[in-house]
């Protein structure tokens, strides 16, 4: 299959872009996206091809463009809607989760609502606690929201794909230090589907469960240690919600130690799910070592560059708790 390199912001543009010219009814919506292109440039060109009725600037309110999507969504369109920072859900929270996650179940799967939540998540920026957080646990706790943070170009493109194709809601969190990293992407169109997790990395010795950009760093760390003859297996979770069980037990059966990696705090963190799901399934048998978790310290995320580093989890934080299991 023909295949090319770009960013992870090309490839979420390509996706929505595909999507919109196969199906009138997806449109896109959310703050400065047409001619400034989004805050992170994603969107660049997009309202020269779509036009602004498909292309659509809204006010600096996420509580009406949420509403306004959630209620197109019903009613038959397939908006895609822009969060300019994953923080924002604060504002809108009532419509995420008291009506796009809800409304398809009360109305006893008459009502469908076909939408995409796409945001900017996590930290790295120096953007402040208030514009660098990763909410992803938040959104999973809620029934009927559907969870996915990709790691690479090809994957986000694949899921982002399938997501816009999904009819219940979907939050697609992007995190920002991504956004300029490069991969390999088929020129055909293809799709994942969401709730399948891939190995990164085959390992025999301990098993990295983990999401979003500390893939990379938990990659990285492999490869090092390597180099002394361990071999740690990588397993990117790619959806939160739904969970690919199987993979994590499967994959901690094999490996018999199990680190959890996520840049969200580490306290009430999505790990927590993922450690209980080791716990409570015949993977807990398999261990020969206690579950270690990687996160991010409790405390909002600085605006210095140097406490946010280490506020943050990194690499050396990640090699430090393997080196504790194995």
């Amino acid at each position: 299959m023909p295949e090319r390199e770009i960013t992870y912001a090309n490839a979420v543009r390509d996706a929505m872009s595909e999507e919109m010219r196969r199906d009138p009814d997806v449109y896109f919506m959310g703050e400065d996206i047409g001619v400034y292109r989004g805050a992170f440039g994603v969107s660049a060109g997009m309202i020269e091809e779509f036009g602004p009725g498909r292309v659509i600037e809204t006010p600096i309110s996420e509580t009406a463009f949420m509403g306004a999507a959630a209620g197109s969504a019903v009613t038959g369109m397939r908006p895609i809607v822009e969060l300019m920072f994953s923080d924002f859900m604060a504002v809108c929270y009532d419509q995420i989760i008291n009506q796009a996650a809800k409304m398809r179940y009360m109305f006893g799967g008459i009502a469908r609502v076909p939408m995409v939540i796409r945001a900017a998540a996590g930290g790295g920026t120096g953007a402040a606690a208030q514009h660098s957080q990763s909410l992803e646990q938040m959104y999973c706790h809620v029934p009927g929201l559907k969870v996915v943070v990709p790691s690479t170009p090809y994957d986000a493109k694949g899921l982002l794909k399938s997501a816009i194709r999904d009819d219940n809601c979907v939050v697609f969190l992007e995190q920002k230090l991504l956004y300029g990293t490069k991969g390999v992407v088929p020129d055909e169109e293809y799709l994942i589907p969401l709730g399948l997790a891939d190995v990164k990395r085959e390992g025999a010795d301990l098993s990295v469960i983990t999401y979003g950009r500390t893939v990379q760093m938990s990659l990285a760390v492999a490869d090092r240690l390597a180099e002394e003859g361990h071999s740690i297996e990588v397993l990117d979770l790619r959806t939160l919600s739904p969970l690919d069980c199987g993979a994590i037990v499967n994959s901690v059966k094999k490996t018999k130690k199990a680190v959890i990696v996520h840049e969200a705090v580490k306290f009430g963190g999505f790990g927590g799910e993922i450690a209980a799901v080791i716990a409570d399934s015949e993977a807990f048998y398999s261990l020969a070592a206690p579950i270690k978790r990687v996160g991010a310290l409790y405390c909002p995320i600085p605006c210095s560059p140097i406490l946010e580093k280490t506020v943050l989890p990194g690499e050396s934080r990640i090699e430090e708790a393997i080196r504790e299991i194995l």
